[in-house]
Protein backbone atom coordinates (compact mmCIF):
# COMPACT_ATOMS: atom_id res chain seq x y z
CA UNK A 1 0.00 0.00 0.00
CA UNK A 2 1.74 3.38 -0.68
CA UNK A 3 2.20 5.49 2.02
CA UNK A 4 1.66 9.31 2.61
CA UNK A 5 4.12 11.55 2.38
CA UNK A 6 4.58 14.31 5.58
CA UNK A 7 4.08 17.01 3.04
CA UNK A 8 0.93 14.52 1.04
CA UNK A 9 -0.41 14.17 4.38
CA UNK A 10 0.24 17.65 5.72
CA UNK A 11 -1.95 18.68 2.45
CA UNK A 12 -5.01 16.21 3.20
CA UNK A 13 -5.12 17.13 6.46
CA UNK A 14 -5.17 21.13 5.61
CA UNK A 15 -8.28 20.44 3.03
CA UNK A 16 -10.43 18.08 5.30
CA UNK A 17 -9.69 19.68 8.99
CA UNK A 18 -11.28 17.48 11.12
CA UNK A 19 -15.15 18.27 12.53
CA UNK A 20 -16.15 17.33 15.63
CA UNK A 21 -19.14 14.54 15.36
CA UNK A 22 -21.50 13.33 17.60
CA UNK A 23 -21.60 9.25 17.81
CA UNK A 24 -25.29 9.34 17.80
CA UNK A 25 -25.07 11.35 14.00
CA UNK A 26 -22.58 8.87 12.83
CA UNK A 27 -24.67 5.74 13.92
CA UNK A 28 -27.68 7.43 12.34
CA UNK A 29 -25.81 7.56 9.25
CA UNK A 30 -24.96 4.09 9.55
CA UNK A 31 -28.39 2.82 10.31
CA UNK A 32 -29.34 5.37 6.62
CA UNK A 33 -27.21 3.02 4.77
CA UNK A 34 -28.31 -0.31 5.85
CA UNK A 35 -31.72 0.62 5.16
CA UNK A 36 -30.90 1.82 2.34
CA UNK A 37 -28.82 -0.83 1.42
CA UNK A 38 -31.61 -3.57 2.39
CA UNK A 39 -34.01 -1.56 0.11
CA UNK A 40 -32.48 -1.64 -2.80
CA UNK A 41 -31.63 -4.87 -2.04
CA UNK A 42 -35.45 -5.31 -1.94
CA UNK A 43 -36.16 -3.53 -4.95
CA UNK A 44 -33.46 -5.74 -7.21
CA UNK A 45 -35.10 -8.95 -6.24
CA UNK A 46 -38.63 -7.62 -6.74
CA UNK A 47 -36.93 -7.12 -10.28
CA UNK A 48 -35.13 -10.24 -10.40
CA UNK A 49 -38.88 -11.53 -9.26
CA UNK A 50 -40.23 -10.11 -12.68
CA UNK A 51 -37.77 -12.13 -14.59
CA UNK A 52 -38.05 -14.90 -13.26
CA UNK A 53 -41.56 -15.09 -13.71
CA UNK A 54 -41.01 -14.42 -17.35
CA UNK A 55 -38.76 -17.46 -17.79
CA UNK A 56 -41.15 -19.65 -16.12
CA UNK A 57 -44.19 -18.15 -18.37
CA UNK A 58 -42.24 -18.21 -22.02
CA UNK A 59 -39.10 -20.31 -21.46
CA UNK A 60 -36.35 -19.22 -24.08
CA UNK A 61 -32.49 -18.46 -24.35
CA UNK A 62 -33.47 -14.89 -24.02
CA UNK A 63 -35.91 -14.95 -20.50
CA UNK A 64 -32.87 -17.02 -19.18
CA UNK A 65 -30.02 -14.90 -20.13
CA UNK A 66 -32.29 -11.95 -18.81
CA UNK A 67 -33.34 -13.70 -15.30
CA UNK A 68 -29.52 -14.34 -15.12
CA UNK A 69 -28.86 -11.02 -15.36
CA UNK A 70 -31.33 -9.46 -12.62
CA UNK A 71 -29.49 -12.29 -10.73
CA UNK A 72 -26.42 -10.47 -11.16
CA UNK A 73 -27.66 -6.83 -10.71
CA UNK A 74 -29.49 -7.79 -7.37
CA UNK A 75 -25.70 -8.83 -5.93
CA UNK A 76 -24.48 -5.23 -6.52
CA UNK A 77 -26.51 -3.78 -3.52
CA UNK A 78 -27.18 -6.96 -1.38
CA UNK A 79 -23.26 -7.40 -1.34
CA UNK A 80 -22.72 -3.92 0.13
CA UNK A 81 -24.48 -4.94 3.04
CA UNK A 82 -22.18 -7.83 4.52
CA UNK A 83 -20.35 -5.25 6.15
CA UNK A 84 -23.71 -4.91 8.45
CA UNK A 85 -23.01 -8.52 9.69
CA UNK A 86 -20.42 -9.71 12.26
CA UNK A 87 -21.07 -6.39 14.61
CA UNK A 88 -25.09 -6.74 14.40
CA UNK A 89 -26.86 -9.79 15.95
CA UNK A 90 -29.68 -9.10 14.25
CA UNK A 91 -28.24 -9.08 10.98
CA UNK A 92 -26.49 -12.44 11.67
CA UNK A 93 -29.32 -14.44 12.79
CA UNK A 94 -30.99 -14.01 9.58
CA UNK A 95 -27.73 -13.71 6.88
CA UNK A 96 -27.82 -17.62 6.49
CA UNK A 97 -31.11 -17.60 5.12
CA UNK A 98 -30.44 -15.35 2.31
CA UNK A 99 -26.92 -15.87 1.56
CA UNK A 100 -25.35 -19.01 2.76
CA UNK A 101 -22.43 -20.54 1.40
CA UNK A 102 -20.89 -22.84 -0.03
CA UNK A 103 -23.75 -24.99 -0.54
CA UNK A 104 -24.35 -29.04 -1.64
CA UNK A 105 -26.31 -28.28 -4.67
CA UNK A 106 -27.27 -32.08 -5.00
CA UNK A 107 -29.82 -31.58 -2.16
CA UNK A 108 -31.65 -29.22 -4.48
CA UNK A 109 -31.75 -30.61 -8.35
CA UNK A 110 -30.05 -32.79 -10.38
CA UNK A 111 -26.00 -32.88 -10.93
CA UNK A 112 -23.62 -34.43 -13.05
CA UNK A 113 -22.31 -37.89 -11.96
CA UNK A 114 -18.75 -36.58 -10.61
CA UNK A 115 -20.71 -34.51 -8.35
CA UNK A 116 -21.04 -37.87 -5.82
CA UNK A 117 -23.56 -38.78 -3.71
CA UNK A 118 -24.47 -38.85 0.43
CA UNK A 119 -21.43 -37.90 2.45
CA UNK A 120 -20.80 -39.05 5.57
CA UNK A 121 -20.79 -35.21 6.58
CA UNK A 122 -24.18 -35.13 4.66
CA UNK A 123 -26.85 -37.90 3.78
CA UNK A 124 -28.52 -35.17 1.86
CA UNK A 125 -25.73 -34.23 -0.27
CA UNK A 126 -27.59 -35.72 -3.31
CA UNK A 127 -31.07 -35.26 -1.96
CA UNK A 128 -32.54 -34.29 -5.29
CA UNK A 129 -35.96 -32.47 -3.62
CA UNK A 130 -36.74 -31.26 -7.33
CA UNK A 131 -36.85 -35.09 -8.45
CA UNK A 132 -38.28 -36.53 -4.75
CA UNK A 133 -42.09 -35.43 -3.83
CA UNK A 134 -41.61 -37.54 -0.78
CA UNK A 135 -38.18 -38.01 0.82
CA UNK A 136 -37.15 -39.63 4.74
CA UNK A 137 -35.38 -36.70 6.98
CA UNK A 138 -34.18 -37.81 10.33
CA UNK A 139 -36.29 -41.10 10.47
CA UNK A 140 -39.42 -39.28 9.27
CA UNK A 141 -41.25 -38.94 5.94
CA UNK A 142 -41.92 -35.55 4.77
CA UNK A 143 -44.16 -34.75 2.11
CA UNK A 144 -42.31 -32.53 -0.57
CA UNK A 145 -45.40 -32.42 -2.81
CA UNK A 146 -45.76 -28.70 -2.61
CA UNK A 147 -42.01 -26.68 -2.68
CA UNK A 148 -43.45 -23.46 -1.44
CA UNK A 149 -41.54 -20.63 0.58
CA UNK A 150 -42.56 -22.51 4.10
CA UNK A 151 -41.21 -25.70 3.12
CA UNK A 152 -38.06 -24.35 2.18
CA UNK A 153 -36.97 -22.41 5.01
CA UNK A 154 -38.93 -24.81 7.70
CA UNK A 155 -37.70 -28.13 6.59
CA UNK A 156 -35.26 -27.95 3.63
CA UNK A 157 -32.95 -25.39 4.61
CA UNK A 158 -30.22 -26.62 6.52
CA UNK A 159 -31.71 -30.35 6.86
CA UNK A 160 -30.78 -32.40 9.36
CA UNK A 161 -28.91 -29.65 10.84
CA UNK A 162 -26.09 -29.63 8.12
CA UNK A 163 -25.24 -26.03 6.91
CA UNK A 164 -24.18 -26.95 3.80
CA UNK A 165 -27.77 -27.92 2.95
CA UNK A 166 -28.57 -24.25 1.69
CA UNK A 167 -31.95 -24.29 0.18
CA UNK A 168 -32.45 -20.34 0.23
CA UNK A 169 -31.13 -17.38 -0.92
CA UNK A 170 -29.45 -15.87 -3.68
CA UNK A 171 -27.37 -19.16 -4.01
CA UNK A 172 -29.86 -21.70 -4.04
CA UNK A 173 -31.69 -19.13 -6.90
CA UNK A 174 -28.21 -19.11 -8.86
CA UNK A 175 -27.82 -22.83 -9.03
CA UNK A 176 -31.27 -22.84 -10.04
CA UNK A 177 -30.16 -20.42 -13.07
CA UNK A 178 -27.27 -21.35 -13.87
CA UNK A 179 -26.81 -24.88 -13.21
CA UNK A 180 -23.22 -26.44 -12.02
CA UNK A 181 -19.89 -25.00 -13.35
CA UNK A 182 -18.15 -28.18 -14.60
CA UNK A 183 -15.41 -26.06 -16.38
CA UNK A 184 -13.03 -26.67 -13.67
CA UNK A 185 -10.36 -23.78 -13.58
CA UNK A 186 -11.04 -23.09 -17.58
CA UNK A 187 -13.08 -20.21 -18.49
CA UNK A 188 -16.76 -20.50 -18.36
CA UNK A 189 -19.92 -20.41 -15.77
CA UNK A 190 -22.76 -22.91 -15.49
CA UNK A 191 -24.62 -23.74 -18.77
CA UNK A 192 -28.37 -24.79 -17.45
CA UNK A 193 -30.51 -24.64 -20.45
CA UNK A 194 -33.77 -23.10 -20.70
CA UNK A 195 -35.41 -26.16 -21.76
CA UNK A 196 -35.03 -27.39 -18.06
CA UNK A 197 -38.17 -24.87 -17.33
CA UNK A 198 -40.03 -25.74 -20.90
CA UNK A 199 -43.42 -27.95 -20.13
CA UNK A 200 -43.96 -31.16 -22.13
CA UNK A 201 -41.75 -33.66 -24.03
CA UNK A 202 -39.55 -30.32 -24.56
CA UNK A 203 -38.46 -30.15 -20.24
CA UNK A 204 -34.73 -31.29 -20.02
CA UNK A 205 -33.99 -32.40 -16.65
CA UNK A 206 -37.03 -33.70 -15.87
CA UNK A 207 -39.26 -32.32 -13.64
CA UNK A 208 -39.44 -28.99 -15.37
CA UNK A 209 -42.85 -27.98 -13.13
CA UNK A 210 -41.06 -28.84 -9.91
CA UNK A 211 -37.64 -26.83 -10.99
CA UNK A 212 -40.46 -23.95 -11.81
CA UNK A 213 -41.78 -24.07 -8.31
CA UNK A 214 -38.63 -24.28 -6.39
CA UNK A 215 -37.37 -21.06 -8.57
CA UNK A 216 -40.52 -19.26 -7.67
CA UNK A 217 -40.79 -20.31 -4.17
CA UNK A 218 -37.19 -19.22 -3.41
CA UNK A 219 -37.35 -16.10 -4.73
CA UNK A 220 -40.49 -15.49 -3.04
CA UNK A 221 -39.17 -16.20 0.03
CA UNK A 222 -35.42 -13.99 -0.75
CA UNK A 223 -38.12 -10.82 -1.20
CA UNK A 224 -39.93 -11.45 2.24
CA UNK A 225 -36.44 -11.86 3.85
CA UNK A 226 -35.07 -8.49 2.38
CA UNK A 227 -38.59 -6.84 3.28
CA UNK A 228 -38.15 -8.00 6.81
CA UNK A 229 -34.37 -6.97 7.18
CA UNK A 230 -35.28 -2.99 5.43
CA UNK A 231 -37.78 -2.59 7.88
CA UNK A 232 -35.60 -3.25 11.06
CA UNK A 233 -33.28 -0.27 9.93
CA UNK A 234 -35.96 1.84 9.03
CA UNK A 235 -37.67 4.34 11.96
CA UNK A 236 -38.89 2.15 14.87
CA UNK A 237 -37.19 -0.75 13.62
CA UNK A 238 -35.44 -3.09 15.80
CA UNK A 239 -31.70 -3.09 14.73
CA UNK A 240 -32.06 0.99 14.88
CA UNK A 241 -33.34 1.41 17.92
CA UNK A 242 -30.57 -1.28 19.00
CA UNK A 243 -27.64 0.60 17.41
CA UNK A 244 -28.97 3.74 18.71
CA UNK A 245 -29.67 2.60 22.48
CA UNK A 246 -25.67 2.46 23.38
CA UNK A 247 -23.81 5.15 21.30
CA UNK A 248 -20.59 3.02 22.25
CA UNK A 249 -22.15 -0.09 21.24
CA UNK A 250 -22.48 0.79 18.09
CA UNK A 251 -19.63 1.94 17.24
CA UNK A 252 -18.10 -1.34 18.10
CA UNK A 253 -20.75 -2.95 15.71
CA UNK A 254 -19.54 -0.46 13.24
CA UNK A 255 -15.81 -1.05 13.66
CA UNK A 256 -16.24 -5.22 14.35
CA UNK A 257 -18.46 -5.39 10.80
CA UNK A 258 -15.36 -3.69 8.92
CA UNK A 259 -12.65 -5.34 10.41
CA UNK A 260 -14.23 -9.10 10.50
CA UNK A 261 -15.40 -8.65 6.84
CA UNK A 262 -12.34 -7.17 5.63
CA UNK A 263 -10.05 -9.93 7.31
CA UNK A 264 -11.21 -13.10 8.24
CA UNK A 265 -14.06 -13.52 5.91
CA UNK A 266 -13.30 -11.57 2.52
CA UNK A 267 -9.37 -11.81 2.68
CA UNK A 268 -9.25 -15.63 4.45
CA UNK A 269 -12.10 -17.43 3.72
CA UNK A 270 -13.19 -16.10 0.42
CA UNK A 271 -9.95 -15.34 -1.24
CA UNK A 272 -6.94 -16.82 -0.13
CA UNK A 273 -8.27 -20.32 1.01
CA UNK A 274 -9.21 -20.48 -2.90
CA UNK A 275 -5.87 -19.62 -3.86
CA UNK A 276 -4.24 -22.22 -1.40
CA UNK A 277 -6.09 -24.98 -2.32
CA UNK A 278 -6.41 -23.84 -6.21
CA UNK A 279 -10.17 -24.74 -5.56
CA UNK A 280 -13.04 -23.10 -8.08
CA UNK A 281 -15.54 -24.74 -5.47
CA UNK A 282 -13.85 -22.42 -3.24
CA UNK A 283 -15.76 -19.15 -5.28
CA UNK A 284 -18.15 -17.04 -3.60
CA UNK A 285 -20.73 -16.99 -6.81
CA UNK A 286 -19.25 -20.10 -8.15
CA UNK A 287 -22.37 -21.25 -10.78
CA UNK A 288 -22.20 -17.62 -12.26
CA UNK A 289 -18.66 -16.43 -11.99
CA UNK A 290 -19.93 -13.39 -10.81
CA UNK A 291 -17.34 -13.78 -7.82
CA UNK A 292 -15.20 -10.66 -8.94
CA UNK A 293 -18.41 -8.51 -8.76
CA UNK A 294 -19.25 -9.97 -5.30
CA UNK A 295 -15.93 -9.51 -3.90
CA UNK A 296 -15.33 -5.66 -5.53
CA UNK A 297 -18.94 -4.97 -3.40
CA UNK A 298 -18.38 -6.37 -0.36
CA UNK A 299 -15.25 -3.66 -0.21
CA UNK A 300 -16.86 -1.12 -1.47
CA UNK A 301 -19.30 -1.92 1.52
CA UNK A 302 -16.68 -1.79 4.04
CA UNK A 303 -15.48 2.31 2.22
CA UNK A 304 -19.03 2.82 2.45
CA UNK A 305 -19.45 2.24 6.69
CA UNK A 306 -16.44 4.29 6.86
CA UNK A 307 -17.23 6.95 4.42
CA UNK A 308 -20.54 7.62 5.64
CA UNK A 309 -21.90 7.75 2.25
CA UNK A 310 -23.90 4.95 0.04
CA UNK A 311 -24.74 5.49 -3.89
CA UNK A 312 -27.79 3.36 -4.49
CA UNK A 313 -29.09 1.82 -7.43
CA UNK A 314 -31.12 5.13 -8.75
CA UNK A 315 -27.57 7.18 -8.02
CA UNK A 316 -29.29 8.88 -5.23
CA UNK A 317 -26.62 9.44 -2.49
CA UNK A 318 -26.81 8.66 1.24
CA UNK A 319 -24.56 10.33 3.28
CA UNK A 320 -24.02 12.45 6.74
CA UNK A 321 -21.65 12.21 9.41
CA UNK A 322 -18.85 9.56 9.14
CA UNK A 323 -16.77 7.03 11.09
CA UNK A 324 -14.13 9.10 9.30
CA UNK A 325 -15.33 12.06 10.75
CA UNK A 326 -14.85 10.69 14.68
CA UNK A 327 -11.42 9.21 13.66
CA UNK A 328 -10.24 12.54 12.41
CA UNK A 329 -11.34 14.29 15.51
CA UNK A 330 -9.60 11.65 17.55
CA UNK A 331 -6.59 11.29 15.49
CA UNK A 332 -6.03 12.34 11.91
CA UNK A 333 -3.20 10.51 11.14
CA UNK A 334 -5.13 7.24 11.68
CA UNK A 335 -7.84 8.88 9.64
CA UNK A 336 -5.95 9.72 6.96
CA UNK A 337 -4.33 6.09 6.68
CA UNK A 338 -7.55 4.42 6.32
CA UNK A 339 -9.41 6.54 3.95
CA UNK A 340 -5.50 5.78 1.84
CA UNK A 341 -5.84 1.81 2.64
CA UNK A 342 -9.44 1.64 1.88
CA UNK A 343 -9.03 3.62 -1.14
CA UNK A 344 -5.93 1.20 -2.29
CA UNK A 345 -7.72 -1.69 -1.78
CA UNK A 346 -10.51 -0.71 -3.83
CA UNK A 347 -8.17 -0.23 -6.36
CA UNK A 348 -6.92 -3.50 -6.33
CA UNK A 349 -10.23 -5.27 -6.00
CA UNK A 350 -10.86 -3.14 -9.14
CA UNK A 351 -8.35 -4.26 -11.58
CA UNK A 352 -9.53 -7.93 -9.99
CA UNK A 353 -12.76 -6.91 -11.58
CA UNK A 354 -11.95 -5.46 -14.62
CA UNK A 355 -9.68 -8.41 -15.53
CA UNK A 356 -12.58 -10.78 -14.69
CA UNK A 357 -15.00 -8.66 -17.17
CA UNK A 358 -12.23 -8.22 -19.62
CA UNK A 359 -12.53 -12.14 -20.28
CA UNK A 360 -10.01 -13.78 -17.44
CA UNK A 361 -12.60 -15.32 -15.40
CA UNK A 362 -11.78 -15.77 -11.37
CA UNK A 363 -11.94 -19.54 -11.91
CA UNK A 364 -8.72 -19.42 -14.08
CA UNK A 365 -7.22 -17.02 -11.39
CA UNK A 366 -7.54 -19.76 -9.59
CA UNK A 367 -5.82 -22.38 -11.42
CA UNK A 368 -2.38 -23.94 -10.13
CA UNK A 369 0.52 -22.25 -11.58
CA UNK A 370 -1.34 -19.21 -13.05
CA UNK A 371 0.85 -16.50 -11.48
CA UNK A 372 -0.73 -13.66 -13.40
CA UNK A 373 -4.35 -14.81 -11.33
CA UNK A 374 -2.33 -15.49 -8.25
CA UNK A 375 -0.96 -12.01 -7.97
CA UNK A 376 -4.30 -10.52 -9.18
CA UNK A 377 -5.86 -12.17 -5.93
CA UNK A 378 -3.23 -12.04 -3.72
CA UNK A 379 -2.70 -7.88 -4.03
CA UNK A 380 -6.63 -7.64 -2.78
CA UNK A 381 -5.93 -10.01 -0.13
CA UNK A 382 -2.65 -7.97 0.92
CA UNK A 383 -4.90 -4.81 0.41
CA UNK A 384 -7.77 -6.24 2.50
CA UNK A 385 -5.07 -7.33 5.28
CA UNK A 386 -3.48 -4.25 5.47
CA UNK A 387 -6.23 -2.22 5.95
CA UNK A 388 -7.61 -4.45 8.63
CA UNK A 389 -4.69 -2.67 10.71
CA UNK A 390 -5.55 0.44 9.81
CA UNK A 391 -9.30 -0.26 11.31
CA UNK A 392 -7.42 -1.45 14.20
CA UNK A 393 -5.44 2.00 14.93
CA UNK A 394 -8.61 3.36 14.22
CA UNK A 395 -10.32 1.16 17.08
CA UNK A 396 -6.83 2.54 19.34
CA UNK A 397 -7.69 6.13 18.45
CA UNK A 398 -10.55 5.98 19.48
CA UNK A 399 -10.14 4.77 23.11
CA UNK A 400 -12.50 1.48 22.29
CA UNK A 401 -11.78 -1.60 23.90
CA UNK A 402 -10.15 -4.19 22.02
CA UNK A 403 -11.83 -5.83 19.36
CA UNK A 404 -11.85 -9.27 18.08
CA UNK A 405 -12.36 -9.80 14.45
CA UNK A 406 -13.60 -12.52 12.56
CA UNK A 407 -10.18 -14.67 11.73
CA UNK A 408 -9.74 -17.58 8.84
CA UNK A 409 -7.16 -20.51 9.20
CA UNK A 410 -5.73 -19.41 5.47
CA UNK A 411 -4.49 -16.49 7.33
CA UNK A 412 -3.39 -17.46 10.69
CA UNK A 413 -2.43 -20.69 10.37
CA UNK A 414 -2.09 -21.64 7.08
CA UNK A 415 -0.64 -25.01 7.68
CA UNK A 416 -3.59 -26.32 9.12
CA UNK A 417 -5.19 -26.25 5.80
CA UNK A 418 -4.01 -28.91 4.21
CA UNK A 419 -3.81 -31.15 7.59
Amino acid sequence: MPRLTTATAFLALCAAPALAVEKADVLTTYADIAQAGYSDSLASARVLKAAVDALIATPSAETLAAARSAWIAARVPYQQTEVFRFGNAIVDDWEGKVNAWPLDEGLIDYVDASYGGATDENAYAALNVVANPSFTLSGEEVDASAITPEFLAEVLHEADEVESNVATGYHAIEFLLWGQDLNGTDHGAGNRPFTDYATGEACTGGNCDRRAAYLVAATDLLISDLDWMAAQWGEGGAARATLLADPDAGIVAMLTGMGSLSYGEQAGERMKLGVMLNDPEEEHDCFSDNTHNSHYYDGLGIRNVYYGEYVGIDGTMVSGASLSELVAAADPQVDAELRAALDYTMGELGQLKAAAEGGFSYDQMLARGNAAGEALIMSAVDGLVSQTKSIERAVSALNLDQIGFEGSDSLDDPNSVFQ
